[in-house]
């Protein structure tokens, strides 16, 4: 199972959560988040092995193009309302390698038919919780509605996900869940996260999976 932390900042912080065994770290380049990354650094703080997301909200696509090849990103994590034609006129800006992920955001089951219009643009999803804010509300919506989701794009389950949901999380299936995205509920503060708390988790999380 992929674990993605997202909305990492700080250089030091970056370091020590790559050591906690998560394999994808996010950072937001959309200036109205407070977890807002402005420069090159905490792309460069990443180390190799772990893949690098950028997190964007209905920006500019040659923005998007400039920070994917300045930060030398591997996914997009695109997090408004972007259309399936935005990505089909993003993708020639794009190196050939780089993924695209789309988040749906999920209050009810009928969110989840949003997906399917994204088939064949979309290389993921993300299922987030639905908010008023961006994501990183700290909210979980209700696990059990994905089993609508009946698409063959892998997925990513977001949302409120926290310290004490390992072993919930072990016991979920979807043929199509490849991970999880965690965030505020693993912060000290926006844009810092807790790697003592994550690694506890992490191991929490692998060996209730092992025990499956």
């Amino acid at each position: 199972m992929i674990i993605k932390v997202c909305g990492m900042r700080e250089q030091q912080n970056i370091s020590h959560v790559a050591a906690t065994g998560i394999n994808w770290m996010g950072m937001i380049f959309w200036n109205r988040s407070s977890r807002f990354v402005g420069d090159m650094a905490a792309a460069a703080a990443i180390p190799e092995g772990i893949t690098r997301v950028g997190v964007f909200v209905d920006q500019d696509a040659n923005e998007v193009s400039e920070k994917v090849i300045g930060c030398s990103l591997h996914v997009i994590q695109l997090h408004g309302g972007e259309s399936p034609s935005y990505i089909n006129a993003l993708r020639p800006l794009l190196p050939a390698s780089t993924k695209v992920m789309k988040a749906i955001s999920v209050g009810c089951e009928a969110d989840i038919e949003k997906a399917a219009s994204y088939e064949g643009t979309a290389d993921y999803l993300l299922f987030d919780t639905k908010c008023v804010t961006v994501g990183g509300s700290g909210r979980q919506f209700d696990w059990s509605v994905l089993r609508s989701y009946r698409g063959s794009l892998p997925f990513l389950l977001s949302g409120g996900i926290g310290p004490g949901d390992a072993l919930r999380l072990a016991s979920f299936s979807h043929p199509r869940l490849m991970g999880i995205d965690l965030n505020s509920r693993f912060e000290l503060s926006p844009g810092l996260k807790d790697s003592a708390a994550l690694s506890v988790f992490v191991e929490e999380l692998k060996r209730a999976t092992r025990s499956k």
